[in-house]
Order: structure tokens, then sequence, then C-alpha cells
């Protein structure tokens, strides 16, 4: 129950501030280039159903159908789902939750959560990275970025709170639900508070 009041208030959040947030996307607000080149190297190629959780105005979704994936975004604000659904036509997108996918188990290829589990607390990422383990078939890839830390603790986002986690820490509780590292990426940014980390784990 806790956990739906809380999705329900990130979702309410992101649609408060969806103008401004897509705004951002589409005056050119761009990944950089070895994000894309991490992103793409471990998703890249697969066979199969490929998800974009949490796939805001859909421009990662984007990039996964330019490299020939099967890729879907979901997302559960309605207003990116209509903005991506109209900037990317034939693009699918649908309206969903991670803590419910509505896939098969180990029907997935890859999942891509990129800055998607940033909202979740501590007590809530465990169940949430169980539910992605269900729908990724073995040998699948999850590819998720999220902020670093010296510590797993909340920072003032601007749109809702936000957690850093120490890379170290995300891996193992990615590996508790049942994945297993391939690589990490770590890089600082322009900001100091907000230091970027990536991780791919295998299925």
């Amino acid at each position: 129950m806790r956990r739906t009041v809380l999705s329900e208030q990130v979702r309410d959040a992101y649609s408060a501030m969806s103008g401004p947030y897509i705004e951002l996307i589409d005056d050119g607000r761009r990944m950089e280039a070895y994000d894309l080149d991490f992103i793409g190297g471990y998703l890249g190629g697969r066979t199969g159903p490929v998800l974009d959780l949490g796939c805001g105005p859909g421009h990662l979704t984007a990039y996964l159908r330019s490299l020939g994936l099967d890729a879907t975004g979901i997302d559960m604000v309605p207003e990116f789902i209509a903005h991506a659904e109209a900037t990317h036509p034939g693009v699918p997108f649908r309206l969903g939750s991670m803590d419910a996918l509505d896939v098969a188990d180990g029907s997935v290829a890859g999942v891509l959560a990129w800055y998607s589990l940033i909202h979740r607390p501590p007590a809530d990422l465990d169940v949430v990275l169980a539910e992605l383990r269900r729908v990724v078939a073995p040998g699948g890839m999850v590819v998720a970025g999220f902020f670093d830390g010296e510590r797993a603790e909340p920072f003032d986002h601007r749109v809702i709170t936000a957690y850093r986690w120490p890379v170290d820490e995300f891996a193992g509780r990615m590996a508790r639900a049942g994945f297993t590292e391939v690589q990490r990426l770590q890089r600082t940014t322009d900001r100091p508070d907000r230091l970027h980390a990536a991780l791919a784990a295998a299925g």
C-alpha cells in the first residue's frame, strides 16, 4: 500500500512538472556520448522485447529503436506518454508502473531503467528489483542509471525527493535480486552533488 501511495506521489509530481521537463529534452538536453555507448553496448543486439522503464518523453526509447531493438517505453505519467507518442510516431509507448509490469515471467530480453529508480527509498528498491528479475529472461540485461553517493540517502530533487546510492550497495542489491554485475560506470558532472553512476547486470 505504501509503495502505491509513493508511486502516485511521484506520478503526480512529474505530471505537474511535465511541461518544463519535456522542454529540457526538446530544447536540446542531450545524453552524454559515453552514456549512450554504455546503454547501447549492453542492450544493443538483444533479440526479444526491451523495456524502457520510466521512459519520460521517450527519447531513449527512440534511441533503442534506432539500434534495431524491439523497445517499448513505459511510464506512469500520462503527459509523458502523450508527448512521446506524438514526437516518436511508430515507437510503442504505454502507461504502466514498474511495480507490476504487465508482461510474462522471463519474457524480456533487456530493461533500461535510466534514472527511473532514483525516487525509490531503500525499503522499496529490493521489491522493484525483484519485479525486474521476474520479467527478465535468463541471460537478459538490465542497465540502470542513478545518482552516486557515499551512502544511501535522500536529497532534494527538483521534482520530488530522490536518493543517492553507493555503487557497491546498489550492485549488492541487484545481486540479491538475482542479477550479476557486468560493468559499472562512474563519472563526475558539473555539479559535485550530482555524481553519476550506471550499472549493467545480467539475469
